[in-house]
């Protein structure tokens, strides 16, 4: 029998979604400056990535819908270092006050909005931010940041793995090639998530926040 990739993954079932819920969430995986500059962890393609998600940022904010945000945070004296670290040296570099470990300027938390110290690849992992959307009453967890095969996808798995719907945004997600990038967001549609344009999740948004206005 000869198929092609999308009819085998077609045929067993995969590639379906669960949609958006009645009230999402965003989770802001790691924009850092050392994740954005391609001198340290960075790539031109997480820049875009992180440019990309200011309009998708303000519309939550406009909407009163809640956001997290997360960083890399390692102790001073490296008393915290794990294996993750071991593999990539320059995250040891990531503590509390390194320049490294800021969330970029033109994303910068703001008042209510939680912001998670990880240490691992995913938002969930030892983190109170599962908790934390439940308290918010979130049912779909929208994520973006980077790296797209690395923190993003480690996300994603977990929200679903904590019964989240999960919706990825194409383009604020980045990586620093365009081929772990591309795959990596072809293998969450198939299995873990929705992923959908920036543009399209706003129009469903608005679109939604509409038609609860006149219910």
């Amino acid at each position: 029998m000869n198929m092609n990739r999308d009819d085998i993954y077609r045929r067993q079932g995969l590639g379906d979604t669960s949609g958006v819920g009645q009230r999402c969430g965003l989770i802001v995986v790691d924009f850092v400056n050392g994740f954005v500059d391609i001198d340290q962890l960075g790539g031109p393609h997480i820049e875009a990535a992180a440019n990309a998600t200011v309009p998708l940022l303000r519309t939550f904010r406009r909407m009163q819908l809640p956001v997290a945000h997360t960083r890399v945070v390692f102790a001073e004296d490296g008393s915290d270092i794990n294996v993750f670290a071991q593999r990539i040296k320059p995250l040891q570099r990531m503590t509390e006050d390194a320049l490294s470990s800021q969330i970029v300027p033109f994303l910068q938390p703001v008042a209510g909005e939680l912001v998670v110290r990880k240490q691992t690849a995913s938002a969930f992992f030892n983190t109170p931010l599962a908790t934390w959307l439940h308290l918010h009453g979130v049912d779909t967890a929208v994520v973006v940041g980077c790296t797209t095969s690395g923190c993003v996808r480690a996300t994603v798995v977990d929200a679903m793995q904590h019964n989240f719907r999960t919706v990825v945004v194409s383009d604020c997600v980045g990586d620093r090639a365009t081929e772990p990038h591309d795959a990596n967001l072809f293998d969450m549609q198939q299995k873990y998530a929705d992923v959908m344009s920036r543009d399209l999740l706003i129009d469903s948004l608005v679109s939604a926040r509409k038609v609860q206005a006149h219910d």
